[in-house]
């Protein structure tokens, strides 16, 4: 099925509501856009849409547009926009989806470079228990190649204490690695 839009005909997935329910465990439907969610993301100003945009998108079917958004890179993962959700919506869990299934379809972000920043925070995360932000973005610095972007911001943080220079692990750092051991073998 199609819509017609200024931009052209768009493709409709019109079971694309249920598969990102039933994967992230969010009821998406029950979204009535009071847009509670993106009045509090701290950045939504970035993206090209914002967070209710994105749930309605889902509704719609609309599963290309969402799946090569900007958006869904963008998001933090900080629970504001849950939080703010009168249904109880999960968002940050529904972009957690959102990014998986880009990924297994081969859509690359159109953020540049962003693939790569998650994938050296996920690293920081399975290796350590925890991120440290500060090995996390020196590894992401030199594989991306934009070593001396944000020099004066990183100096200012960690003169303010708030980037350690030595990272800290939990003591459940096994634990952490097995949920990362389980979600490749279940393909998440």
């Amino acid at each position: 099925m199609y819509i017609i839009t200024e931009a052209g005909p768009k493709a409709l997935d019109l079971n694309f509501t249920n598969e990102i329910s039933e994967r992230s465990g969010q009821e998406i439907e029950t979204c009535f856009q009071c847009q509670k969610c993106a009045s509090g993301c701290p950045v939504a100003e970035y993206g090209e849409m914002n967070t209710n945009q994105i749930l309605r998108m889902i509704q719609f079917g609309l599963k290309d547009e969402v799946l090569k958004s900007k958006a869904i890179w963008l998001c933090v993962g900080c629970e504001t926009c849950g939080a703010r959700c009168p249904n109880g919506i999960r968002i940050a869990a529904v972009m957690d989806t959102l990014r998986e299934m880009a990924i297994e379809a081969g859509i690359a972000p159109s953020e540049k470079d962003i693939y790569l920043f998650h994938q050296c925070f996920l690293d920081s995360v399975q290796s350590l228990g925890r991120v440290h932000e500060g090995s996390m973005l020196m590894k992401y610095k030199l594989k991306s190649g934009h070593l001396m972007d944000d020099v004066g911001v990183g100096i200012k943080l960690f003169l303010k204490g708030k980037l350690a220079l030595f990272p800290h692990s939990v003591s459940s750092k096994q634990e952490v690695r097995h949920i990362f051991d389980w979600a490749k073998k279940h393909g998440q």
